[in-house]
């Protein structure tokens, strides 16, 4: 009966998690935001009522394990390259460079160790919340969406580095004892990513392969599972980091061909974990202790955003980036992450951390997390403010220019550069149109200079910008940008330089195209009734060979 009580108090424990996770979570969407934020508060009202310390721990350790497992999934050596060099060198510089300086500024208040593992701490961002809201406002393919992630995947890899670094630091003894103790831990990665190997790409492949397995996903969906926990016990008994060993299989499995089908049968599991993870986060957090401590919490939280703001965007900024662009990804990333969690832990567990050390990280973690979907909504706001401040009353420069094309010289003007805008640049250098075009990443500029086309380096809805990029004279301004804020702000800008310039702009969602027509836009392309009509036309040609096309219709009609 006693073991019996344990396990119904288990799964009440388990219910009240979802249930307060769900309420919380609920309600910050209805609020407009993430609902990780309405996880972590259900967790600061919960922990300190119902649940047992081993609890939290255990349902934190595990969850975290699920969502590296997951992360690695998605990491493969050619999403890194596509990112771009941001993301691969300026990523580890990025890294390097905040471990060092949070370092150097908790020295005077902590030893060396612990003061290099809060470095590492707030050298990562959160990936969930961010690219979450990212998503949600349509600006993963905005400038600072691309970049922002971009490194939020380079520190993602860089957990690895770093738990090991945090372990090794926590090991008592002189210099010799952590030498040792770090070539026995690469020692034991060295052998569980061999084991890894051949376990995901001679043993899976043909248990996935097996036909019982192929034909029943419920299989599919147990191994999945397996292989998730699995590697993370694994881990855990060669006395690495189970989070470790999850995201080491998960990497693995990233490079094969099974990848896709593991990922969408691990998204409802993940969804379940992520949500004790953060909601374990809360819990951690003493209300009262927060209270006592709040100037100190807050001196904390703003630190990590000023600092690691300023060390993104200058790191943006050598790479080319506009000075609005490059702070907006610094505003985007001035967070502490979930991650954070993983390495404070360790550095708890192993005494580097002592309570009130962890206390401290831990509620300005959770202060960060929570402002962080504001800081990533309000980002390009911000970035606004900050790029009129420091200009100040000078005038603006000139922007950057290729060519010798003077104001009036395009006939059509194209703002953005990307996919879309490349393929309206190739038609009209057909038709023998000529062409400007104002774009804001340094690639996508080079790779429009390589063509011959005239390019304007700036913001397109700075009315300076489109002044010298020729608005005036253009007889079209095509605006392709797919972020629907930064179109309606062109083409608003577009309208106060050229009040008649025709303007065909390009509407990524339906909901969006009444915005865009009301800001002056004279023609909208609706790319989901066009992807729409495409699929139709497919479906009906593959269905019925030799049936009429289907009509086009307007695309401009809200």
């Amino acid at each position: 009966m006693e073991h019996g009580g344990e396990l119904w108090r288990f799964v009440f424990e388990v219910l009240a998690v979802l249930g307060a996770a769900f309420a919380a979570g609920a309600l910050a969407e209805r609020l407009r935001q993430s609902a990780l934020v309405g996880y972590i508060l259900a967790g600061v009202a919960l922990g300190s009522l119902v649940f047992r310390e081993s609890f939290v721990v255990d349902v934190a350790e595990l969850g975290v394990a699920l969502l590296l497992f997951s992360i690695g999934l998605e990491f493969s050596l050619t999403r890194l390259r596509s990112v771009g060099k941001i993301a691969v060198l300026g990523g580890t510089l990025q890294v390097s460079v905040t471990t060092a300086l949070f370092a150097l500024l908790c020295l005077p208040f902590l030893p060396g160790p612990a003061a290099v593992a809060a470095g590492a701490m707030a050298a990562l961002s959160s990936t969930a919340v961010v690219i979450r809201v990212l998503a949600d406002r349509a600006e993963l393919d905005a400038v600072h969406g691309r970049d922002a992630v971009g490194l939020l995947l380079l520190q993602d890899i860089a957990v690895v580095p770093l738990v090991l670094l945090v372990t090794v630091l926590s090991s008592d003894g002189g210099a010799v004892q952590v030498i040792w103790r770090m070539l026995a831990l690469v020692a034991a990665a060295a052998a569980v990513v061999g084991l890894f190997h051949v376990l995901f790409n001679r043993v899976v492949p043909r248990l996935l392969n097996a036909p019982g397995v192929r034909r029943n996903r419920e299989l599919v969906h147990l191994l999945t599972l397996i292989l998730g926990i699995g590697s993370a016990w694994v881990s855990q008994r060669v006395g690495l980091s189970p989070g470790l060993g999850a995201f080491l299989a998960g990497m693995l499995l990233a490079e094969s061909p099974f990848a896709p089908q593991i990922r969408s049968d691990i998204g409802p599991i993940r969804t379940v974990f992520v949500t004790f993870f953060f909601t374990s986060i809360g819990m951690l957090a003493d209300p009262l202790w927060i209270l006592g401590h709040l100037p100190a919490v807050l001196v904390a939280v703003a630190l990590i955003f000023a600092v690691k703001s300023a060390v993104i965007a200058a790191i943006a900024r050598a790479f080319g980036r506009t000075r609005r662009d490059a702070v907006a990804a610094g505003v985007a990333l001035g967070q502490v992450g979930e991650f954070s969690f993983v390495l404070a832990g360790i550095a708890a567990h192993s005494g580097l951390f002592d309570e009130p050390t962890f206390a401290l990280f831990a509620s300005a973690t959770i202060f960060s997390l929570i402002l962080s979907p504001y800081m990533v909504a309000y980002a390009r706001l911000i970035a606004a403010f900050v790029d009129r401040r420091l200009a100040g009353a000078a005038p603006s420069p000139t922007p950057a220019r290729s060519g010798a094309a003077s104001e009036d010289a395009c006939s059509a003007l194209v703002v953005g550069f990307g996919p879309a805008g490349r393929l309206v640049a190739d038609e009209l250098l057909k038709q023998g149109v000529r062409i400007a075009v104002i774009e804001q990443n340094p690639e996508s500029a080079a790779y429009a200079r390589s063509l011959g086309v005239t390019v304007h380096t700036g913001d397109g809805a700075s009315p300076d910008v489109l002044e010298h990029a020729g608005a005036g004279g253009a007889r079209v301004v095509v605006v392709t940008v797919p972020d629907t804020r930064v179109a309606r702000s062109v083409i608003s800008g577009v309208r106060r330089v050229a009040h008649d310039a025709p303007i065909v702009a390009r509407g990524r969602y339906h909901r969006h195209i009444g915005d865009l027509l009301a800001a002056g836009a004279g023609h909208v392309v609706d790319e989901e009734r066009q992807v729409g009509r495409a699929l139709a036309r497919v479906t009906v040609e593959r269905l019925f060979p030799g049936t009429a096309e289907i009509p086009r219709g307007d695309d401009g009609d809200p």
